[in-house]
């Protein structure tokens, strides 16, 4: 693999070695060619060498010493090390000296020393010697045939580079820019053509080089030298990453379909949630995972770890966990630590999860199970203007197709709002509908609430249930409960199942509108009865718990089963379990859900680098719907894949 190697170091005021007199006197010891049994002397100094400088034994000079030891390689050898180390072996006038003009560097009249500016080796010297902070030292080398290819087998390519990326290396040595001093001379040394730098403040107070630091200067350089060839190599990558992505994307849909399709009645996990529950009744203040003293946490992590055990998380987190894996391979050369899943933090989302269900579990409340309920009629009524022509209605219908169309790019998003708009003033007022979707979610533009909220009462106004429920579902969404309220009464007179299920939740909890048990099961009734899936479940669960009406457990089975049948799995679940308290048997189930939402949501996008540019605007777009009131963790948005649930 081609790579710069980088090494870095520093300089105190007025620091020296042993090896000083060598250094000096490095001349008489240059590099020799010669294929006879090494000298008693150098196998001595080759052994002091490695001692005080373990890492030599990474050079290829140690490699080709090993192989064949001769005077040639231990003279190769000696001079790699020496050099690689040379700013530990002398004080920094002599290291600058040393750099300049010992043999095969590369010179500019008497000396091999360059800057960005033309460089006096005397005054240079005088420079360093009278210096008082400290002076780094950097070494970047590459492999012989990798200069050569690249052009880096001489100064001016390096001295390009390094002027080139003055502000870079500043930034990264806490140095203002203006202030950075740095001077450098290429060797043309064996297998390893190298620079040697030396880099200071003309402040002797600012400067600091941290890990980081090292590492942004090393990526910078790099990024410059293999530009030509990392693009081919990233164009090559990025087509397999694609396809890996892809891929396993589709093996995550088959298994979080399982997941959540599967029952999970674990009591080792109910017992656990049971004691959080009780722990919770003595928890004051905020009931979130950072706030809870440790013996709840553990409490906690106990849930989360029992969850990580079950077959289906095993199966999905070991999918999970290889795709990030091969992903990391890709643009990194040190392999990724696996965690368990409690530790992993882009399911550190899981344990306030499991806090808010034990806290639900303690406060008897009614759950609903319909976080990812699909609640768009497929057909939408179309309400077209007298004397329209036939490729306007084509035209009206593709667009509001790809509006709904998760394949399409944003650009076609945008053409198919701006079609929309012009068709709405010719007199399609059905296209105020897809307007009101659009400004809402964000499809295409921006969202932005107050034309959401035009667009959606244009269409309501003039009679669409289906604009009047999604007007009534806007602002419930923003917390305007009584307004809300009032559209989904309205749709429910067109007999709007979406809406009767919605205002039958309200009237059911007492939430915007007055508490109405006897309403509220009407409502849900005559949705159940047009087949809504939720309405049914909800019914089911109602005469099962017989808390709110009276237990009937013929009902409760028959509208279980109704929902059931439409592949709703907590109906199904219940009905496996009719003989247990559901409250807490769905806690756990809640929770299977949960983590594969979070499974899927943490999948790279099917096109990572064409969809770069719109997750920017995904991440706006998120960002401003949490500022209109949709909450973080908002699973009405997910996007996921195509459940029945």
């Amino acid at each position: 693999m081609v790579r710069l190697i980088q090494k870095s170091g520093y300089i105190k005021t007025g620091s020296a070695s042993g090896y000083m007199k060598y250094i000096a006197t490095r001349e008489r010891v240059e590099k020799l060619e010669g294929s006879g049994p090494v000298t008693t002397g150098q196998r001595q100094l080759i052994e002091n060498l490695l001692r005080d400088f373990p890492d030599a034994a990474e050079l290829e000079e140690y490699s080709d010493y090993c192989s064949a030891t001769t005077t040639g390689s231990a003279s190769s050898l000696i001079s790699a090390v020496l050099d690689t180390n040379a700013h530990r072996l002398t004080d920094r006038d002599g290291y600058m000296k040393y750099i300049a003009t010992r043999p095969r560097v590369e010179r500019h009249g008497e000396h091999g020393l360059f800057s960005s500016r033309p460089v006096s080796l005397d005054a240079a010297l005088r420079e360093v010697e009278q210096y008082t902070g400290n002076v780094w030292t950097f070494i970047w080398s590459l492999r012989r045939e990798d200069a050569a290819r690249l052009g880096y087998d001489r100064a001016e390519s390096w001295r390009k580079l390094i002027k080139a990326h003055q502000v870079e290396i500043a930034e990264a040595m806490k140095i203002p820019p203006d202030r950075l001093c740095w001077y450098a001379a290429f060797h043309d040394e064996g297998h390893h053509p190298h620079v040697h730098a030396m880099v200071w403040s003309a402040d002797p107070t600012r400067g600091r080089l941290t890990k980081a630091g090292v590492k942004m200067i090393r990526s910078k350089l790099t990024n410059d030298i293999f530009q030509d060839e990392m693009y081919t190599l990233y164009q090559e990558k990025d087509v397999s990453y694609k396809e890996l992505v892809a891929a396993v994307r589709r093996t995550m849909k088959d298994l979080l379909e399982k997941m959540r399709s599967g029952s999970c009645g674990s009591p080792i996990i109910e017992n656990k949630l049971l004691e959080l529950a009780q722990s919770l009744e003595t928890v004051k203040g905020k009931k979130v995972y950072g706030y809870l003293k440790k013996s709840v946490k553990a409490q906690v992590d106990a849930v989360v770890d029992e969850l990580a055990k079950l077959p289906e998380v095993v199966e999905c987190y070991e999918v999970w966990n290889g795709l990030r894996d091969e992903l990391e391979n890709y643009y990194k050369d040190t392999p990724r630590r696996r965690v368990p899943l409690s530790q992993q933090k882009e399911f550190r989302a899981i344990k306030n999860l499991v806090i808010r269900e034990a806290e639900n579990l303690r406060l008897g409340v009614f759950t609903f199970e319909d976080a990812e309920m699909n609640d768009e009629p497929e057909g939408v009524s179309e309400i077209l203007p007298q004397g329209v022509e036939y490729n306007e209605v084509l035209e009206y219908r593709q667009a509001a197709t790809l509006l709904c169309d998760d394949d399409v790019t944003w650009a076609e998003k945008r053409e198919a709002v701006k079609t929309l708009e012009l068709l709405w003033n010719k007199g399609f007022s059905s296209a105020a509908y897809h307007l009101g979707k659009a400004y809402q979610d964000g499809l295409g533009i921006l969202p932005d609430d107050e034309k959401a909220e035009g667009w959606f009462r244009r269409s309501a106004e003039i009679g669409d249930a289906q604009s009047q429920y999604a007007l009534g579902r806007f602002l419930q969404r923003q917390g305007r409960m009584s307004e809300a309220a009032s559209w989904y009464e309205r749709a429910c007179e067109s007999g709007n199942q979406y809406a009767q299920y919605r205002l039958g939740k309200m009237c059911l909890l007492g939430d915007g509108v007055p508490k109405d048990i006897e309403r509220a099961v009407r409502l849900l009734s005559n949705s159940a009865n047009q087949g809504n899936q939720y309405a049914q479940y909800v019914l089911g669960k109602l005469y099962l718990q017989g808390k709110e009406v009276g237990q009937d457990q013929d009902a409760a089975q028959y509208w279980l089963m109704q929902s059931a049948n439409q592949g709703n799995s907590y109906a199904q679940f219940l009905l496996d379990h009719r003989q247990r308290d559901p409250s807490v048997l769905l806690c756990t189930m809640r929770l299977l859900h949960h983590i594969s939402n979070i499974f899927w949501e943490t999948l790279p996008p099917p096109n990572p680098s064409g969809g770069h540019v719109e997750s920017k605007l995904m991440r706006r777009i998120r960002e401003k719907k949490i500022t209109m009131g949709h909450k973080a963790d908002d699973h009405e948005e997910y996007q996921g894949p195509s459940m029945s649930m």
